[in-house]
């Protein structure tokens, strides 16, 4: 499934490591150390005036314009969908059952 983080920017959910507070981004050393040395190798997108959250995955990092609460939101969403998806294959196979 597929995440829309915002900015024109849609990632797979499969692919998210973590999703971060921008202000905690800018109050670790080590969080921008790993920002910088992205950024060196052009694996950094998004606009960071606007930044909220920052998006990691193995191979990009994503600054997002919209809030860490608004983006789990979403992955949650993607998630019960999943597993409704999973579910309404069982809802088919009873239908079949009853039409027979």
């Amino acid at each position: 499934m597929f995440i829309h983080i915002g900015n024109d920017n849609v990632i797979q959910s499969k692919d998210v490591i973590s999703i971060i507070d921008r202000n905690v981004v800018t109050s670790s050393s080590i969080m921008e150390e790993m920002m910088e040395n992205a950024t060196i190798r052009k694996k950094v997108f998004g606009p960071t005036d606007e930044a909220k959250s920052v998006v990691v995955t193995a191979e990009e990092i994503y600054y997002s314009s919209l809030s860490v609460s608004t983006l789990k939101k979403r992955a949650s969403m993607i998630s019960t969908i999943s597993k409704l998806d999973d579910y309404s294959d069982e809802l088919d196979d009873d239908s079949d059952e009853l039409e027979e």
